[in-house]
């Protein structure tokens, strides 16, 4: 048994990781400060013995003995990390600071959960680990993009300076159970508007794409990184490769629900990147064979069945 620290465990990602760990036998503590985390999300683990639920900001110390750090705390979707810029890149470097000062105190090995919005809007198509990115470093999305890149920056510094042992993994386009209805992803927005029937609204013209992977196989990629050898810290990407645009994206989940939704196009947000798809070899190389297992119309289903409850509640 092991003890594991989840930042960001009330979180969507994070609330998925605490169960997965706690059914492997291990002891999870799960700090959150509820700016997107809930503790609906996790309420259903609060009899289980060897969980623990800690309300803490991670950009503040924190000192506690474990043998493992998934730090995942920061709001990872655009409506909610621009709401408070400023916060969001504290988020991102003072909390990597204050888990990797934990992670070399107590000898512990932490997982960064980094993004694939360090890659920007992209030139080369699919991404590799090696591209350093085409991020604009003033734009509106910069507060979360730059952030997570300094946090990978001092990942790689403390490894190299303090012998710390830690792994980063890029995440791309997730989705499932537990996403916020409001939290302007295009998923949850796509799936919300199509089950009250209300206009689908696709930003620019709908042939810009995205990949997205279930969340489950999200969880699956980071426990295989954290399971390896200290010889490999990443960054690796963890993403679904299979690319769909948003016009395809719009009309499964129409489909799906059997909605009456008309779509409608509205200008495109600054910085939005047309393409963004992974590439996986190196996951697949280091961890195991890892790839996606859950195809989209069959997460879409899950994730639809979710909302389609939340919204009768």
């Amino acid at each position: 048994m092991k003890r594991i620290l989840v930042t960001g465990g009330a979180g969507f990602v994070g609330s998925h990781l605490c169960e997965r760990l706690l059914n492997e036998g291990n002891e999870v503590v799960c700090m959150d400060n509820y700016f997107t985390g809930k503790k609906q999300k996790i309420v259903h683990l609060l009899d289980n013995p060897y969980f623990e639920l800690i309300r803490h900001d991670v950009t503040m110390p924190y000192y506690i003995e474990v043998d493992q750090i998934y730090n995942l705390a920061c709001p990872a979707s655009p409506i909610h990390y621009q709401y408070n810029p400023i916060k969001t890149i504290k988020t991102s470097v003072m909390g990597a600071v204050n888990m990797l000062g934990l992670a070399k105190r107590v000898r512990a090995k932490i997982l960064q959960a980094s993004t694939s919005e360090v890659y920007g809007d992209p030139n080369i198509h699919p991404q590799t680990e090696d591209y350093w990115g085409h991020v604009n470093p003033i734009g509106v999305r910069s507060c979360y993009d730059e952030g997570k890149r300094c946090a990978e920056s001092l990942c790689i510094n403390y490894h190299a300076q303090n012998n710390v042992r830690i792994k980063i993994i890029r995440i791309f386009n997730t989705y499932g159970p537990k996403m916020e209805p409001n939290d302007g992803r295009v998923v949850s927005n796509f799936i919300i508007q199509a089950l009250q029937n209300q206009d689908i609204t696709i930003f620019g013209d709908g042939t810009q794409t995205r990949s997205f992977q279930y969340v489950t196989d999200l969880v699956e990629g980071m426990i295989r990184m954290m399971a390896t050898g200290d010889d490999f810290i990443g960054p690796v990407n963890i993403g679904n490769p299979g690319e769909f645009t948003m016009l395809e994206l719009a009309q499964n989940i129409i489909e799906l629900t059997n909605s009456k939704s008309k779509l409608v196009f509205l200008p495109l947000p600054s910085d939005d990147p047309t393409q963004r798809q992974p590439d996986i070899t190196l996951a697949k190389e280091k961890l195991g064979g890892w790839e996606p297992k859950v195809p989209l119309r069959d997460g879409l289903i899950k994730t639809i069945e979710y909302f389609d409850q939340l919204l009768s509640e």
